[in-house]
């Protein structure tokens, strides 16, 4: 049956339309996201080796440059899932006692979201690091003993508007840092993610009140495009005035 008359559309609402060009700009990133990955050679070489994902090479690289991880050491991994920077905290420092001859280290890995076993760590998931309970727990888990270092790979969910961004990345850095300074054992390592912008030589200001020496690195298996550094603070100098109960929030 044919109408009479031709159709006429009717307009998009404005929020329709924003959904859309939303829907377009995600479709096109994630191409843009799979022609990468098929391309970049860590994510390969990662797969050869049993890497979760291609950040272990960034540890791996910047562990030959600075030595910090080493047998025997205690590591706690932030933010580790999926877990491939615990992965390689455990085979540097022998943490799932596979070479009889070296001490055996200890790592522990926590996340707020699932980490699936790894073999020599110990793993807290389901777990927001900066709480009270997380760092009970974290306390028990060493049985009062400090850490030689602390790992961050952390970064907040992205949402587009890079200003805030950059500030969420700070906060994290500063939680990292915090937790560090009650775990860590005088004379620790910190070693953490950070996204270039002008924020950065003021964090690096703060750290020098509690370590002896500040580092930039920007491994190559770190993707060009990305703003991504780490900076790594060697020397913990230990804390004067230990918060009271060595508590968050007390």
């Amino acid at each position: 049956m044919m109408l009479s008359g031709s159709f006429t559309p009717k307009p998009l609402s404005y929020t329709k339309m924003c959904f859309l060009v939303n829907c377009l700009k995600r479709l096109k990133s994630s191409q843009q996201w799979l022609t990468r990955q098929k391309a970049d050679p860590y994510v390969e070489k990662a797969k050869i080796y049993n890497y979760r994902c291609r950040s272990a090479f960034k540890l791996l690289e910047m562990n030959d440059k600075t030595n910090i991880l080493s047998p025997g050491l205690t590591v706690i991994d932030l933010g580790a899932s999926p877990g491939s920077w615990t992965q390689v905290a455990v085979q540097k420092t022998n943490a799932d006692g596979a070479d009889p001859s070296k001490p055996k280290g200890r790592v522990l890995a926590i996340d707020k979201l699932q980490i699936f076993p790894i073999e020599g760590a110990s793993i807290m998931s389901n777990m927001d690091f900066s709480t009270i309970e997380a760092h009970d727990k974290v306390i028990a888990a060493l049985g009062g003993s400090k850490v030689d270092l602390v790992l961050s790979d952390m970064a907040p969910s992205a949402t587009g508007v890079k200003e805030l961004d950059k500030d969420r990345i700070i906060g994290l850095c500063y939680m990292a840092i915090r937790f560090a300074a009650l775990v860590s054992k005088v004379e620790g390592n910190l070693l953490f993610k950070v996204w270039d912008g002008k924020e950065v030589p003021i964090l690096e200001m703060d750290l020098e009140r509690f370590y002896k020496s500040i580092k930039i690195l920007k491994p190559q298996a770190s993707r060009s495009e990305s703003s991504e550094k780490f900076i790594l603070a060697r020397g913990f100098r230990g804390i004067q005035r230990p918060l009271q109960n060595g508590r968050w929030g007390e």
